[in-house]
């Protein structure tokens, strides 16, 4: 796996987060949490397969997003959708739970106990994180800022070299073009 590439996944945080509140804010109950969880985990979903690929299936863009539509609406029914620093970090503790559980069975059954624990721990403090800086987190938002996600994307793609390796080497096809 490519630290380059993965490091590029950074954005689908602050995009699928903006995208989602857009349309859907985590205050308004569990059902909006869902959709709102749904686009943003689409678009956070599609970033991080792009920087994975070919090491993982296209499953993980429909994983990722079902994952966090599923995450933020039990976050949100457990939360009541508060906004306070351990509000957002229980969020980020259950939402963080689904998602990983969805990915790691992409990922593969004997990688999914350390993906679930990474992928907690680090949106729970990716939370934390946004939190101390972000102004405006009463609006609800699916997903943490780029503050938090630098943290998150830092601290899954040590896990993800770990689990996945170094980057494959290229090689060469018969017509000399060049392959991962």
């Amino acid at each position: 796996m490519s630290p380059l590439r993965w490091a590029a996944s950074i954005v689908g945080f602050p995009i699928g987060g903006l995208a989602a509140i857009t349309f859907f804010s985590t205050t308004d109950g569990p059902i909006a949490a869902a959709m709102a969880g749904f686009i943003a985990g689409a678009v956070l979903g599609t970033a991080q397969w792009l920087a994975l690929r070919p090491s993982v299936s296209g499953w993980w863009i429909p994983a990722t997003a079902g994952g966090l539509a599923s995450g933020a609406a039990i976050a949100v029914a457990i939360t009541g959708g508060g906004t306070s620093l351990g509000e957002l970090a229980l969020f980020g503790t259950i939402s963080g739970l689904v998602v990983g559980a969805a990915q790691g069975a992409v990922l593969s059954a004997r990688r999914m106990v350390a993906w679930i624990a990474t992928i907690s721990a680090s949106w729970t403090l990716a939370w934390v994180i946004s939190t101390l800086v972000i102004v405006d987190e009463q609006r609800g938002f699916a997903l943490f800022g780029l503050s938090g996600a630098a943290f998150a994307t830092l601290a899954t793609g040590l896990a993800l070299r770990r689990m996945l390796g170094a980057r494959s080497p290229r090689v060469h096809s018969a017509m000399g073009m060049e392959t991962a």
